[in-house]
């Protein structure tokens, strides 16, 4: 039933629109829509709201409003569901280290400040069997062994952030493994010396990113919610 009124709306929003082109009457209505929808994006408004926003001076141009009302907010709703589509998860580690250093909300803030949205968090002490399972890519390397024992040597602060491009931005935020090699601003650039100490983990792409947040959380640890800041951070003009 949804996906009907959200072929509909569209179908209508874009004919009007085109239709506008060629008629004054149009291109009256075709303003109000769009600041209409400009106005309510963010939220579902009502036919009583939506009708006041779109009320012209003319009486020739009001029947316009009353026919945009039901598609308008319909299409403007499948622009919100399509936009939050788009947006990402990734898995993000505060190691022992930084725990015992309690740098914790440090770099929580940094991500918030940025603007991603925290989705899940807990604090746990991985085994060494779970550590070997989070490495398993580096298995073969020589110093896989002492990583697994720091990684379960203390607390770790397991998180799942959320927005858009959060995977590979969030690893410029986290900066390079070698913390000598990472920039100014990023959080071992700033918080960080040696890379056997480096603090925190970030997946580095969508794959590892899908698997570590299913290694690390069951699905109903993962919440789902609209931020009030979203509209200031995706908003559109």
């Amino acid at each position: 039933m949804r996906s009907q009124i959200y072929r509909t709306a569209s179908r209508t929003v874009k004919s009007l629109l085109s239709a506008s082109r060629s008629s004054p009457l149009l291109c009256e209505g075709r303003t109000a829509a769009v600041a209409t929808l400009t106005t309510f994006r963010g939220r579902i408004p009502t036919v009583t709201s939506f009708h006041e926003r779109a009320q012209y001076k003319s009486s020739q141009s009001g029947w316009l409003s009353a026919a945009l009302t039901l598609p308008a907010a319909a299409y403007m709703l499948h622009d919100q569901e399509a936009h939050a589509a788009e947006l990402e998860r990734t898995f993000i580690a505060i190691k022992p280290d930084g725990v015992q250093r309690g740098l914790i909300s440090e770099i929580i803030s940094r991500f918030e400040r940025k603007g991603f949205k925290l989705v899940a968090i807990k604090l746990v002490v991985p085994s060494k069997d779970f550590a070997q399972r989070h490495y398993h890519d580096l298995k073969e390397r020589p110093f896989f062994n002492g990583l697994c024992d720091f990684l379960s040597s203390g607390p770790v602060l397991a998180m799942v952030w959320e927005g858009e491009g959060v995977i590979k931005y969030g690893r410029k935020l986290i900066g390079a493994t070698d913390p000598q090699k990472s920039e100014p601003g990023t959080i071992r650039g700033d918080l960080a010396v040696v890379v056997g100490r480096n603090i925190i983990h970030g997946s580095d792409g969508p794959e590892t990113a899908k698997d570590e947040i299913a290694l690390w959380f069951e699905p109903r640890e993962l919440v789902s919610y609209t931020s009030n800041a979203e509209k200031w951070i995706y908003g559109a003009n």
